[in-house]
Order: C-alpha cells, then sequence, then structure tokens
C-alpha cells in the first residue's frame, strides 16, 4: 500500500489524477495540500511515500526535494509542458513525470521506484569551472560574530581582497540574513542580488553553468555575490541553496562567507517545516572548513563575544573557532594575553588573533569604495595578512 500526498493547486488535470488515484486499491490519497509548506509539514509525519504535484508549483526546488527525500517521500511531478518541464524536474531530483493529459498513468509512476543507477547516471556534459580559478577544490571561510557590529563585514571582505592580492581566486559571498553591507562597502551599485539569483539558479538548477552570471568582478581574482538588497527577502534563500553556492563556488576558488550575527533557533520551524531566518547563518558555519568569531576588544565587546563564543558551541558543538579580536588599541588598559586568558574560560579555540583599531584605513577604504588593500599598507592589511598566514598551517575542517 502507498500512501500519497497530493498537492492542490486548482490545475485542470486534478481532479482526474485524484480519481485515478482514489481508484487504485494500491494507493490510498492521505491529504490534498494547498502549497510547499503544507506539503512539508504532512510529510514530516512520516506516514506518506509519495508526493504528487505539479512540476511547475510554486516554491519547488531542489532543497525542498531533499528535504522530502529525507522525510521517505518521493516525488512525482504532473506537467502540462512536456517539452521543458521534465528536464526541469529531474535537474531538482523529482522521481518521475507524468503529463497532464496521461494522468491515468499516475498510479504506474506512483507505484514504480526508481532505478538508483538511472538517478546516479549524468544527463550532460560536465559543468565548465567556476572563472577565474584552477583546478582543485578551494577552502572555505565564515566571518561570524555577535551583535554590536564588532566587524564582520569589513573582516571578511578585507580577507577575501588579501587573498586575492596573492593570486588566489576569491569569492565573496554576503550571507546575511538581515540584509549585508558588502555591496555598499565595496562601491558595488548593481541593484541585482547576486544571492537572490544564484538561489534562484540553485531552483531551476543551472547553477553549475551559469554561477559566473551572478558574480561581480571586482578584480583579476576577486568576484563578490552581493547580498540582500532588503532584510524582507530572506525566505526567497531556501534552506540548502546557500551550500550549493558555496559547493560549486569552491571548484577552484577560495570562499569567504560574510554572515549574520543570529544563530537563535525559531521555535515554531520544525512543526512548520518552514525555513528560519537564522538558518542560513547556521548553513553558512556548516559549509565552512574555517570559521572566525570577531568581536570587538572593549569591555562590552568582549562581553559579547564570550557569550557568542557560549551560543556557538551550543549550535554547533563540533565546530572549533578561530577568534578574532577586533579593534585592539592599548587605551583600553589589557594587553593581548590578558584578553587570551579571559576568552580561554568559554571554551576551545583554533588561536586568538587580534587586528588594531585602525580607523584611518578603514575610513579611506569606505570612503572610496574600495578594499582595505587596495585602500594602501597599513597596520590593519599587515595584520590580517598575518591572520591568513597563521590560518595557512592548519588543517582544512571536512
Amino acid at each position: 500500500m502507498i500512501v500519497t500526498l497530493l498537492v492542490s493547486t486548482g490545475a485542470e488535470w486534478e481532479a482526474a489524477a485524484l480519481g485515478a488515484l482514489s481508484a487504485h486499491p494500491g494507493i490510498v490519497v492521505l491529504k490534498r495540500c494547498v502549497d510547499v509548506d503544507d506539503l512539508l509539514a504532512a510529510a514530516s509525519a512520516g506516514q506518506a511515500q509519495v508526493a504528487v504535484l505539479g512540476a511547475e508549483l510554486a516554491g519547488l526546488d531542489a532543497p525542498v526535494v531533499d528535504q522530502l527525500r529525507t522525510y521517505g517521500v518521493r516525488v512525482v511531478a504532473v506537467t502540462a509542458d512536456a517539452d521543458v518541464a521534465p528536464a526541469h524536474a529531474h535537474r531538482i531530483g523529482i522521481d518521475g513525470v507524468v503529463a497532464a493529459d496521461r494522468v491515468d498513468e499516475l498510479p504506474d509512476a506512483v507505484l514504480t521506484e526508481p532505478r538508483p543507477a538511472l538517478l546516479a547516471e549524468p544527463t550532460g556534459p560536465p559543468p565548465p569551472p567556476s572563472p577565474g580559478g584552477g583546478a582543485g577544490c578551494g577552502r572555505v571561510i565564515a566571518v561570524w560574530g555577535p551583535g554590536g557590529a564588532p566587524g564582520r563585514t569589513t573582516l571578511a571582505s578585507a580577507l577575501a581582497a588579501e587573498l586575492a592580492r596573492r593570486h588566489l581566486a576569491t569569492v565573496l559571498v554576503d550571507a546575511d540574513p538581515y540584509g549585508g553591507a558588502v555591496a555598499q562597502q565595496l562601491g558595488v551599485l548593481d541593484e541585482v542580488s547576486g544571492l537572490l539569483a544564484a538561489a534562484r539558479l540553485v531552483t531551476a538548477g543551472t547553477l553549475p553553468e551559469r554561477i559566473a552570471t551572478v558574480q561581480r568582478r571586482l578584480s583579476a581574482d576577486l568576484t563578490v555575490i552581493t547580498g540582500l538588497p532588503r532584510p524582507d527577502r530572506w525566505p526567497e534563500v531556501r534552506p540548502g541553496a546557500l551550500t550549493a553556492v558555496v559547493e560549486r563556488a569552491r571548484d577552484g576558488a577560495q570562499v569567504v562567507i560574510d554572515t549574520g550575527f543570529s544563530l537563535e533557533r525559531d521555535p515554531t520551524a520544525d512543526l512548520a517545516a518552514r525555513p528560519e531566518r537564522n538558518g542560513l547563518t547556521v548553513e553558512a558555519l556548516e559549509a565552512a572548513d574555517d570559521v572566525l568569531l570577531v568581536g570587538a576588544a572593549d569591555p562590552v565587546g568582549l562581553a559579547r563575544l564570550a557569550r557568542g563564543m557560549t551560543e556557538l558551541r551550543e549550535v554547533l558543538p563540533a565546530l572549533v573557532p578561530r577568534v578574532v579580536v577586533n579593534r585592539m588599541r592599548p587605551s583600553l588598559g589589557w594587553r593581548e594575553a590578558d584578553v587570551t586568558a579571559m576568552l580561554a574560560g568559554f571554551g576551545a579555540t583554533a588561536g586568538v588573533h587580534f587586528l588594531p583599531d585602525d580607523q584611518p584605513a578603514v575610513d579611506r577604504a569606505l570612503v572610496a569604495g574600495r578594499t582595505l588593500v587596495e585602500s594602501g599598507e597599513s597596520p590593519l592589511t599587515r595584520a590580517v595578512g598575518a591572520l591568513l598566514d597563521a590560518m595557512a598551517g592548519s588543517p582544512v575542517r571536512r
């Protein structure tokens, strides 16, 4: 007996599909869902094996299909466009496609398990390498820190620029779900969000061959994927989309991710099977080989940094971050050794590093809309270079 979920959106074929499914003795239609969120919530109960839906269903993408698969639910799609929709459906992982004018064949598609060998076969030539990169797999660095503007974006852009200065192809990704500032900081005036465009490519299954179209080139070795144009557009980046973008971008390039500040879980997310705003930040940290936890050197900043270390350990207990204490200055009255000793009581780290309070260098870069490296040699650029030198000797976390 196959238990089926049917997503009903008012399409002409749905009445005939429901009749064909209900008439078959080996199929039970458990529920008629109204949209993707309702489908995911019903599938999470673990009672269904197959979801039947329209191939053009709003919000249907590869992450949704993957999430359904984790619930033990495979997808059969019905399409009125027999020329285009099947290729798109297979790209996002849908197991079977039935033409809308042949819904009498729907029970057979529901009852037929896909052959694993066919699912593993490539559907075309291998995708081309990412632009600007050579062979090999790049390192992914995520820059995270608590609220209060400790310097996440400044550090992320400085790291990316320093990597590019060393002639390493580098992609800077703005993944702040509260509205990133990388584009404004670097003088990128393009109104099109690279992150949203990349998320749409993931949905369409065309990211491998089109990832170059969502990147803005800043130099021969540095490109940027700009962030959300408005904070309220975070739901458009569905779970798994950022991971897909990062994994593709790292194919021949180093990747630096500027993240949000909060790791707080939405207590209703599991009940509704919906994406979480802060899930984008958690996803960035999980995708990274190295996580830099940045905090300010003043009393308020250090208190937030200590709480951030505790929060990070609670959310991702296996992660060991590299701590960066930003805006360190003699007028605060404590030494680097004092700060290191204090932070040691809040958990293990891969090292503690200090960046000087170099506001003139930051101001020069901001006013000109350039990276720190482009604004000239300074104590801060030298400290960022030293940080990268220290990271170069650490193993990649996989």
